[in-house]
């Protein structure tokens, strides 16, 4: 990477922040209308819209957001609200720690990237570099930023239009799944070994008959990192190839 010298801080952000928005504008595309529906999956529930845009800015994690409306519309039960939350984002734990080395020397800044740690901003950081010129911290940071940006606004346009349009929303909540589905073959496509994601798929299956749906989650993580470490020097000799 080369700073010119005479660049100033704000300098850097604005050259650092036009070269993350290109990338982000897949996300854009696919947080906009998955947070809009959320937005009307929650105000069919009865929430008014600015609980939509809160929950999108403090809590910012799609698949449990979509979890949280079951809990709130059902009996309150603190237990099962945060075996839930760990088991949705347990994956989260082995992002971080595949991250340690690029979030190194970000400062401040390293808290709101952790914080902001999304399936498709993980997807970006792991796939992107930034170019000649921009400082690779502020380039993650304002890719992160961009993206909770999007999230925001399109949790908020549903919860407006959807209190104050009537929506069939059966089905509605299974953009989450579908998201899931891309970001898989979108890295399935561009990856040259497909070792790993072959396993995920392998022991995430085999956790799923063993244990079952409820708790499938956590054991399938664990299995995945553990043949993940073990197979890692032959995987990375076929990269070499």
């Amino acid at each position: 990477m080369e700073v010119r010298a005479g660049d100033t801080g704000l300098g850097m952000n604005r050259k650092a922040a036009r070269a993350a928005f290109p990338n982000t504008i897949p996300v854009m595309l696919g947080y906009v209308f998955m947070g809009a529906a959320f937005g009307i999956l929650l105000s069919s529930k009865g929430y008014a819209f600015w609980w939509s845009s809160l929950s999108a800015l403090i809590v910012y994690c799609g698949s449990m957001q979509f979890v949280m409306i079951d809990l709130l519309t059902g009996k309150f039960d603190l237990l099962a609200v945060v075996i839930m939350t760990v088991a949705v984002n347990a994956r989260h734990l082995f992002y971080g720690l595949s991250l340690i080395d690029k979030y190194k020397g970000m400062g401040a800044k390293k808290l709101y990237a952790i914080f902001g740690l999304t399936d498709e901003t993980y997807s970006l950081v792991c796939s992107q570099n930034p170019p000649l010129g921009v400082e690779e911290n502020r380039f993650y940071f304002f890719t992160t930023l961009f993206n909770h940006i999007y999230w925001i606004a399109g949790c908020t346009l549903g919860g407006l239009f959807g209190s104050l349009f009537t929506f069939n929303t059966k089905g509605i909540d299974f953009v989450m799944t579908a998201l899931f589905v891309v970001i898989f073959v979108e890295q399935w496509e561009s990856a040259r070994v497909h070792s790993p994601a072959l396993i995920g798929v392998g022991a995430t299956f085999l956790c799923l008959v063993l244990f079952g749906s409820d708790i499938f989650l956590i054991p399938s993580m664990v299995v995945i990192a553990v043949l993940l470490s073990l197979l890692k020097k032959p995987m990375e000799a076929r990269l070499d190839i």
